[in-house]
């Protein structure tokens, strides 16, 4: 328990056997209960898990019976929680690379009521040399341009690092968010910010340090095969959070802006393109200014459109999450924060 709030720690956990006795080994006493749920695996890694349980009673072993991938395994422990009571639910990874000693940095902000859900981020101000010193410049790039896309696909405009799994969540986002039609694979971060956004709840970045382990390959993302995976997931995901927030929930302008940004930045190329490759390759008769005029102001309008859309966007999200948050204390009777002395986590709403 911490300032009187019953704490859950949910790690997923697939071909783990080498490294989660690293993060079991680890967890603070704060933590009440720690759910690993196996996906399926194919190693010793649950006998590994029942060794480490019966040193630790709050160790519990939760199974899967078809593999579901990292987000299905997270959204079990975070039903079970639920089920179980827990005020808080805490995620990380089995592979040892989330310092467990900073867990009360995730948990302050949610006890506090200043958010509904915190999230690592590596790439702060006071943890940016660090992060990019010790991860591998490859990730970092794909970090970069994902983190990119779920700004636009969340409407959390002012999140990063948001493949990082290191995370806290109040128990209210669990029971009100359908986890049903969640993605469940790895790219499940990004999909979990886009719904979230969706229901109008606060999340907060919080600054971590990362682990990395010499000779490990912490890490079983595949760069190319993540990428075609999550991409489509990222713009089925944004057209249902249009939806869903902004028309069954609600109904805002900002989905004409963005209709029409999509439709007149396509054309604008399109005709751009014709009139290109008719002056390049045929005889350029088609190519004359008023077309060339025309052409400019249907993408300068696509384009103004798509700025204003993202503006009323992130406005209407700050104001959502405002209006979420419990402006009093999560747990009534809460003790002091004993948290570590890292920087106030960014507030991202």
């Amino acid at each position: 328990m911490y300032r009187n709030a019953k704490i859950a720690l949910v790690i997923p956990a697939y071909r783990e056997q080498k490294l989660i006795p690293r993060t079991l080994a680890n967890v603070p006493d704060l933590i009440d209960r720690v759910y690993v749920v196996d996906d399926c695996s194919p190693d010793d890694q649950n006998r590994v898990v029942l060794e480490c349980a019966k040193i630790d009673p709050r160790v519990t072993l939760l199974k899967h019976d078809t593999n579901q991938g990292p987000g299905g395994a997270i959204i079990t422990g975070y039903r079970q929680s639920s089920r179980d009571g827990y005020d808080i639910t805490v995620v990380v990874g089995g592979d040892h690379q989330m310092d467990l000693s900073e867990v009360t940095n995730f948990l302050d902000p949610l006890i506090d009521g200043e958010a509904d859900y915190a999230k690592g981020n590596r790439f702060v101000i006071e943890k940016f040399e660090e992060t990019v010193a010790r991860m591998p410049k490859i990730r970092f790039f794909g970090n970069w341009i994902i983190t990119a896309m779920t700004k636009l696909a969340s409407g959390y405009f002012n999140v990063m690092d948001v493949v990082d799994g290191y995370t806290a969540i109040t128990k209210r986002v669990i029971d009100v968010v359908d986890w049903s039609r969640a993605w469940k694979r790895y790219g499940y971060p990004m999909d979990f910010l886009i719904r979230l956004n969706a229901y109008g709840f606060a999340i907060v970045d919080v600054p971590r340090t990362s682990i990395y382990l010499p000779g490990e390959r912490q890490s079983q993302i595949k760069g190319a095969n993540y990428a075609m995976r999550v991409t489509p997931m990222l713009v089925r995901a944004f057209f249902w959070r249009l939806r869903f927030k902004y028309m069954y929930l609600d109904f805002h302008p900002l989905v004409f802006f963005y209709f029409l940004a999509f439709t007149l930045l396509p054309t604008g190329l399109l005709l751009g393109g014709f009139l290109i490759a008719n002056k390049l390759f045929s005889d350029g008769a088609q190519v004359t200014a008023p077309k060339a005029i025309l052409v400019a102001l249907i993408l300068l309008s696509g384009f103004q459109s798509w700025l204003f859309a993202m503006l009323f966007d992130r406005e209407t999200s700050k104001e959502t999450a405002r209006n979420s948050l419990v402006r009093k204390p999560m747990i009534t009777n809460v003790g002091p924060s004993v948290a570590r002395p890292l920087p106030r986590p960014q507030q991202v709403v």
